[in-house]
């Protein structure tokens, strides 16, 4: 069945119904905890909270950031959801609602809408997050945007806290989360077509399709006292830029220190370090703060590496070349510069 067949009213039932929200609502009947008015109005009405909120918001394009006929309706979903939580987590917050914008072909298939809000669920709660509503159009392409809205965390004095660009220090180490290019080789598998060719390939693939935010670990790094962060979603290096402009340092990275996992090693041995670089969408963090800290919390559980350092300089990122002499640039995703080099997929 075809959206055009159902309706824009008939998908909203279906769809609030995958998310067990009542529809219609009864009328000026909060029906979910946490609001004063639910879906079926022009707008939400929320409990007052006395929490400072972390506000973000992300869309994903059909071709652009995910291949049709290739990935699952269900991961799309997740994805929409999950790339939005992890903004919240390089913050170092706690997630809470999402408001979901739907632009839908006349000819999509209400089967693979619903598929697409399971995916949504399945993230929202692993997570912890509540979709509250939104809206949904007709469109010429598949997108959907997600605005997300989390609570930061406060400090022993009642103060706001949260990880920030630009909060890093001459002195600091450069540390990430997690192992990196994981993300940019399941693109290339299912560009490819090899994205199903043994338990490597799945890994990878999965590390694109279903990405995990680091909600926890945002919050114990910034518990311990860091306050410069952000996520991976453009590369290392080009993220890492990111942070070196916005604190007025250099970052220095050695390329042999970057994490890798097996599965990419073993699918990508001669690419594998240029995609943990420069590859993007693993959504790990990457964080600067005092070497000490950070030894710390890697003998308290944490998986991070140090990768490097923060020193005077010009704001730039220095790569320093791994063991196959390989020379490494600077650059990563860029939404409108990266069309020559065929998008991101």
């Amino acid at each position: 069945m075809r959206v055009s067949e159902i309706g824009e009213f008939g998908l909203i039932e279906l769809l609030c119904r995958e998310l067990a929200i009542p529809y219609p609502p009864a009328s000026n009947v909060a029906t979910r905890p946490g609001f004063v008015v639910d879906v079926g109005d022009d707008a939400l009405v929320a409990e007052p909270s006395d929490e400072a909120l972390i506000w973000t918001t992300d869309t994903l394009v059909e071709g652009v950031h995910f291949l049709p006929g290739r990935t699952p309706w269900r991961n799309v979903g997740w994805k929409a959801i999950a790339v939005n939580v992890s903004d919240v987590a390089a913050m170092g917050g706690s997630p809470r609602l999402a408001l979901v914008t739907l632009c839908l072909p006349d000819q999509f298939c209400v089967e693979d809408a619903v598929d697409l809000y399971r995916g949504m669920k399945e993230c929202c709660d692993a997570y912890g997050v509540v979709v509250g509503g939104g809206d949904i159009v007709r469109s010429p392409v598949f997108t959907v945007t997600v605005a997300m809205s989390g609570g930061a965390s406060r400090g022993a004095a009642g103060e706001v806290c949260t990880l920030t660009r630009g909060a890093a220090r001459a002195g600091d180490v450069v540390a990430v989360t997690g192992t990196l290019g994981d993300s940019a080789a399941g693109v290339r598998l299912l560009a490819s077509g090899a994205h199903s060719e043994g338990a490597a390939a799945r890994s990878l693939v999965k590390a694109q399709e279903r990405p995990a935010a680091r909600i926890e670990a945002g919050r114990m790094t910034l518990r311990a006292g860091i306050r410069c962060g952000m996520d991976i979603s453009d590369g290392l290096v080009q993220d890492a830029g990111h942070i070196a402009r916005a604190s007025g340092i250099q970052i220095r990275i050695e390329a042999e220190k970057v994490p890798l996992s097996p599965a990419l090693r073993s699918a990508f041995p001669d690419d594998c370090l240029e995609l943990a670089l420069t590859g993007g969408e693993d959504y790990q963090l990457l964080l600067c703060g005092p070497r000490a800290v950070f030894e710390r919390l890697i003998v308290a559980g944490l998986d991070v590496t140090i990768v490097g350092e923060a020193v005077e300089g010009d704001a730039s990122v220095v790569v320093a070349g791994g063991a196959d002499g390989k020379a490494y640039g600077t650059e990563g995703w860029d939404h409108f510069r990266s069309l020559s080099k065929g998008g991101a997929l």
